[in-house]
């Protein structure tokens, strides 16, 4: 079955993170590894990572049957814009995304999240090209093993990733494709105008994904409801069945046998007790089929 988790908070601590994770039941785990409007964070001490290391080690007593720790990505800042026209602000990008995946290399995640970026209004193409020598020169300077995830976008104002030829060009622009993925939003890809609320819709969406992208290239999603209707290019997340997708889109994916080991988190509004968390989950996990009657 998919691994169903959620973007957990790291107040307090980097590892703590994994504890709210168990608090809900989750399998997959998202975290900021650092404040995500900081342009200059500090960097890791000994004892975070120690700590950090020994509680994703731990994650294995999750009830979810696996004998693996469970899969964990971070989320780049949502200052950095590798596509922008400023060359201050491009050199920053570059320094902090480097410095994002140096973060996830030392405490041993292997994904990092990050938004395609915004052209600024200097047109898409000549984004995507700025995207990619951006991407390849934070790659350059960073370490390896760690593999950064596109994110597909609502598509919002200049921003680019909204439309699935973008991702693909970005992958034959780069000089490290093998070092990259894609992470889908399912709330993003409805509010730029892929109709994920019906079987035949969701199996049309995803063809189109595969010839243009590779199916294979997905690692990782997030499960989100959209609070817009479809193609209205806004990014507002709303808890699952309760927006405009509705449980069938979710069920549709939660079912594709293609995804059946993939990690899924939620980024929905949740309070301190992380009850909004284990009802989505909870909600999530009831349209599930596939493995229905077998002890699953």
């Amino acid at each position: 079955m998919p691994l169903l988790g959620a973007h957990e908070s790291v107040a307090g601590g980097l590892h703590l993170a994994f504890d709210r994770l168990r608090q809900v039941g989750g399998e997959a785990l998202q975290i900021f590894t650092r404040n995500q409007r900081q342009w200059h964070p500090q960097g890791l001490t000994a004892e975070e990572i120690e700590l950090f290391q020994k509680a994703q080690q731990e994650s294995l007593s999750l009830p979810v049957g696996r004998s693996l720790p469970i899969p964990v990505t971070s989320h780049a800042s949502y200052l950095i814009n590798l596509a922008s026209g400023k060359q201050e602000l491009i050199e920053k990008s570059i320094s902090a995304f480097a410095g994002e995946i140096n973060r996830c290399a030392k405490l041993g995640i292997p994904f990092v999240v990050i938004h395609p970026g915004s052209h600024g209004g200097d047109g898409v193409e000549t984004g995507l090209v700025r995207f990619a020598k951006a991407l390849d020169l934070s790659l350059r300077e960073s370490e390896p093993g760690v593999t950064v995830l596109l994110e597909t976008t609502a598509g919002q104002g200049t921003s680019l990733g909204s439309r699935f030829e973008e991702l693909a060009d970005i992958l034959a622009k780069s000089q490290h494709p093998e070092r990259l993925g894609v992470c889908v939003d399912t709330c993003h890809i409805f509010a730029a105008g892929y109709d994920i609320r019906t079987l035949p819709g969701y199996h049309q969406t995803m063809e189109e994904f595969d010839r243009l992208v590779g199916i294979e290239t997905i690692k990782f999603f997030h499960l989100n409801d959209s609070k817009q209707p479809l193609a209205s290019r806004v990014d507002r997340h709303e808890h699952i069945g309760q927006g405009a997708i509705g449980l069938t889109g979710f069920a549709s994916l939660l079912n594709d046998p293609r995804f059946a080991d993939h990690p899924m988190i939620i980024e929905t509004e949740k309070g301190d007790d992380l009850q909004e968390d284990r009802d989505n989950l909870a909600v999530l996990r009831g349209l599930i089929t596939s493995h229905k009657g077998d002890g699953a």
